[in-house]
């Protein structure tokens, strides 16, 4: 059967996540009310810039205290957070951090631009792009003063936070910057993430405000990418999601094969928000993931 892929009102409800979660304004909200308490309560450094643009800013949570060797540098957790590119924040997002600090690790929320910007300064996805590698620079360049270890950074990212970490471990970082070396990301965890940017550029609500280009297509979609030298990618999936996003997760097992894409699986029992939770929720399969990734 072939897929309606360029047809609006079917891409429409293929990607329009809140209307297919209808009680998504109470995870958003409970989101945003639990990561300010994380912020007043846990030790962190908050709005370090990375560089001076929009939104160039990053949240640092340094592993708790006797949680790992005393005195070793420990592995750094980067999460991106979702919103098509278009909205929410990291300030939306610090509840991730404490049960991986919890269990001996360094996190580190990033922000970015979000799309469209301004007639005078637009956002594109590549912008954004531009923006996380730059953030993965400073990380690199300045972890170690916070306890974590720039040798083993895993970058975890929700939906449109999917597709930039696994664009990240196809980054160029010896050319990004002076020092950086190559396999800078170590691994990559895509949960609920867009991997083809084709269909985006069909969907009405998200192409009005990212304004995606061929060109940007496929320069920018990591399953038309190839594979990356080193590193690998785990994506993971609601198995409550729609068909489409059940297919972008296996698009990149398809694209880069299991030896780079080892783990593609959908999560029974969960949508594209309550997916979020699960990785920030101890026991859980999706939270051991992480723990295996940053531990690899």
């Amino acid at each position: 059967m072939t897929l309606p892929l360029h047809d609006p009102a079917w891409l429409e409800r293929m990607y329009n996540n809140r209307a297919l979660v209808p009680d998504h304004m109470d995870y958003l909200q409970r989101w945003a009310h639990d990561s300010a308490q994380v912020r007043a309560n846990l030790p962190c450094v908050l709005d370090a810039p990375y560089g001076t643009g929009v939104g160039e800013t990053l949240d640092i949570f340094p592993s708790a205290p006797g949680s790992g060797p005393a005195g070793a540098p420990v592995p750094v957790l980067v999460f991106v957070h979702g919103g098509y590119w278009r909205a929410l924040d990291k300030s939306d997002h610090s509840f991730v951090a404490p049960p991986f600090t919890q269990a001996g690790f360094c996190v580190v929320v990033v922000n970015y631009a979000l799309c469209p910007g301004t007639p005078e300064a637009p956002v594109t996805i590549p912008h954004i792009l531009r923006q996380m590698e730059k953030a993965l620079g400073w990380v690199w360049q300045h972890i170690a003063t916070h306890g974590g270890d720039p040798k083993r950074i895993t970058v975890a990212g929700h939906s449109a936070g999917g597709h930039l970490a696994a664009m990240l471990l196809t980054s160029a970082w010896s050319l990004i910057g002076n020092g950086l070396p190559d396999g800078l990301v170590r691994n990559a965890l895509s949960i609920s993430g867009v991997h083809d940017l084709d269909p985006i550029m069909y969907t009405p609500m998200l192409q009005s405000v990212l304004n995606l280009t061929e060109q940007q297509v496929l320069q920018c979609s990591p399953a038309r990418l190839l594979e990356p030298p080193v590193g690998q990618l785990y994506c993971v999936v609601g198995g409550d999601e729609s068909p489409e996003f059940l297919r972008q997760n296996q698009l990149m097992q398809n694209a880069w094969g299991s030896h780079f894409v080892p783990r593609s699986q959908a999560l029974p029992g969960l949508h594209h928000f309550s997916i979020v939770d699960a990785l920030a929720k101890p026991g859980h399969d999706l939270h051991h993931i992480a723990l295996n990734l940053l531990r690899a």
